[in-house]
């Protein structure tokens, strides 16, 4: 990192900028960088972006730290695009009266970025691997970072000038899908949008881009510079059909830009995220935290939470790799050994022709006849689901935009369910599996737990 050390008067803030592979220069000033240096945003220069994906991905070593800052950067990058007010529409300036008040307008981006700082700070080691079988229920990493946007960092808020309210970027951090209990005004649904929006959000922009460049993939690139130049505030029928609300679109000029980053988003999914081996690695790193820690979750208390990384859950495995004594040594020997569960069977579409959860069904015998602990399932589903956003073309009326693009028509949902087996009786199980999948597949057995 280096300092911008060029003559300034005494009443400027001192601009920061970090290298970044991604955006080249990510520019700060002291205030976000006070932000930047505490606790909470340190813990995450110890938390990788993608969970076990180096082992199958060499390079994907990187750290949610970069991903902050780099979110961050984008935020403000929009905000600056949709709230020009020599290109603001009359329906913008009435949610958003204050729009032509540079100081009202500035604050709001000061609030965009810091949301976008701080939006990740509520990972749990090794991010999304374990969050949903290693917390207590009603618990995720946005609540966690709720808290700790509360509890660890409205003091550096309130001392900004102007002050910056914490409940404003508590909002726009977590969005209100995730803050249901929260109140959002029209303006601050919109400025969330920016952040974790389905279509745009900047989360993901900057996760595709980084996460290509550092797995070593072409998958995750798309053209953002010019989809951010056409974003526009959009009327957008309401999911009731009762009216139409204001969301995040894009101009015609746009459309191919947006197409090629949920392309790029479908493509990132398939084959690094929900990566065979790379799900069962992060599944037997869950196995392996169930027995390592107290109670088999993680703590919820916010200085607990920021006193564990990766660093300590990697010498934990480590060590349990080493001593067959220790909680979670058979699964932390497959971590540092890369010894996985072997790859047996995934749903091919026409398996669902007889059975409408065949992954299902084949897991269950499987077990009955391999043993419990000889089988693991492991399911992954994008949760995001097809995405729709207001397209405006020139001279015309906005149109939803799976109205005009065959891309997004066409774009299938992202849904992969592997079964695994011990690689001791990899074989019998194959040999068993092509004899028997006619049968298996014909058979419908009620969905368990594992």
């Amino acid at each position: 990192m280096r300092t911008d050390v060029r003559p300034q008067s005494s009443a400027a803030k001192r601009r920061h900028e970090f290298c970044d592979p991604v955006h080249d220069f990510i520019s700060v000033d002291s205030d976000e960088r006070r932000v930047i240096d505490s606790p909470p945003l340190q813990r995450l220069r110890h938390i990788h972006q993608l969970a076990m994906t180096h082992l199958v991905y060499p390079g994907a070593t990187h750290r949610r730290f970069e991903h902050s800052l780099g979110t961050m950067e984008l935020a403000g990058r929009v905000y600056d695009v949709i709230t020009n007010p020599s290109t603001t529409r009359e329906y913008v300036r009435e949610v958003f009266p204050e729009i032509d008040d540079e100081q009202t307008r500035m604050y709001w981006k000061r609030v965009v970025r810091l949301a976008a700082l701080c939006h990740d700070i509520g990972h749990l080691p090794f991010s999304h691997a374990a969050e949903d079988e290693l917390l207590p229920d009603g618990w995720s990493h946005e609540k966690l970072s709720r808290d700790l946007i509360f509890s660890e960092l409205s003091d550096l808020f309130n001392d900004m000038i102007p002050p910056v309210k914490a409940e404003h970027v508590a909002k726009l951090a977590v969005g209100p899908k995730k803050a249901p209990d929260m109140s959002f005004s029209s303006w601050e649904r919109i400025l969330a949008e920016i952040i974790v929006g389905d279509a745009f959000g900047v989360d993901r922009m900057d996760y595709l881009l980084r996460d290509s460049l550092h797995a070593g993939v072409a998958y995750g690139n798309f053209g953002h510079h010019r989809l951010i130049d056409t974003l526009k505030i959009l009327p957008f029928l309401a999911d009731d059909a009762s009216g139409r609300e204001l969301s995040l679109g894009v101009e015609s000029g746009g459309l191919h830009s947006a197409e090629a980053l949920l392309m790029a988003r479908y493509f990132m999914y398939s084959q690094v995220y929900f990566h065979r081996v790379r799900m069962i690695y992060d599944q037997h790193l869950v196995d392996f935290l169930i027995e390592w820690l107290e109670d088999g979750q993680f703590s919820i208390d916010t200085n607990e939470h920021l006193s564990i990384t990766d660093n300590e859950i990697t010498v934990a495995f480590l060590s349990a790799a080493r001593d067959r004594t220790k909680p979670g040594h058979n699964w932390a020997k497959r971590l540092a050994s890369r010894e996985h569960f072997r790859f047996l069977f995934s749903p091919l579409p026409q398996h669902y022709e007889g059975n409408p959860d065949p992954g299902q069904t084949i897991y269950q015998v499987a077990q009955y006849k391999f043993g419990a602990d000889m089988v693991k399932l492991v399911e992954r589903r994008d949760k995001g689901g097809k995405v729709e956003f207001p397209v405006h073309i020139e001279g015309q009326d906005v149109v939803p935009s799976i109205t005009i693009s065959e891309v997004l028509q066409r774009l299938p949902e992202i849904d992969n369910t592997c079964i695994y087996v011990d690689d001791v009786i990899f074989s019998d199980a194959e040999k068993w599996l092509k004899k028997e999948i006619e049968n298996l597949l014909n058979t419908k057995h009620e969905r368990t737990e594992e």
